[in-house]
């Protein structure tokens, strides 16, 4: 697990909804005999990463299932397997926290910590964690690339980045493939639709489109001045 807030971020009960969803959802049958996390889950990746990428929260028999974000549900397995093609990951897929993955140049997490019911942060939720936790990843990262995965990671990065005193009026729309750079010195951030099954299984985000936005933020995570 990383070494950024962990303890921290996996002690929070802040937000009460999230609390008795992440505590009290069923297990999925093929789970059903599976000890569930059940509490926050922290980023995790290369403490040294100058490329953050950035979901919207753990999946209720991924995450919170896990304890490592985008491990073990499908939407992690599209991104791994991207990682792992870009060289970024050891492994190809991820399956449980303790498995020895490790990411090169590249840190993981997520807006809000805890699966939330229908995968629906509320505002306030969403407000929770980035005043106590992703301002602060921010600031202990520093990262030069910031790859948000879907339309609320990207605005509530933007949101967190403005809260740090960062000018974003340059950060336009969420598109897929959209590249901004924001602030007098970066980071830039670049947008990509969530790798959710119902984008990858649809065709609306294929393996190629994804592996190709993805080494466009690395190559801006390295390469920005």
């Amino acid at each position: 697990m990383n070494p950024i807030f962990q303890e921290e971020i996996t002690a929070c009960n802040r937000c009460s909804r999230l609390v008795k969803y992440r505590t009290q959802v069923p297990p999925a049958k093929r789970f059903e005999h599976y000890n569930y996390w059940r509490k926050p889950v922290a980023g995790f990746g290369d403490p040294q990463a100058k490329l953050l990428i950035v979901g919207l929260a753990p999946s209720a028999h991924g995450g919170n299932r896990t304890g490592r974000v985008f491990t073990g549900d499908e939407s992690g397995r599209f991104l791994f397997s991207a990682l792992y093609r870009a060289g970024l990951s050891s492994s190809p897929s991820s399956e449980e926290r303790g498995d020895g993955m490790t990411l090169h140049g590249v840190y993981i997490t997520a807006i809000v910590k805890c699966a939330p019911p229908a995968n629906k942060p509320l505002t306030i939720e969403a407000e929770t964690c980035i005043d106590n936790f992703f301002r602060r990843e921010l600031d202990a990262l520093k990262p030069k690339a910031i790859l948000a995965l879907g339309g609320f990671a990207y605005m509530w990065t933007i949101k967190a980045l403005a809260k740090k005193g960062v000018d974003t009026s340059s950060a336009g729309r969420f598109g897929h493939g959209e590249a901004y750079r924001v602030g007098d010195d970066g980071p830039w951030i670049i947008c990509s639709y969530h790798p959710s099954p119902q984008n990858t299984y649809t065709g609306t985000l294929t393996a190629e489109m994804f592996l190709l936005t993805l080494l466009k933020a690395y190559e801006l995570s390295v390469n920005v001045g």
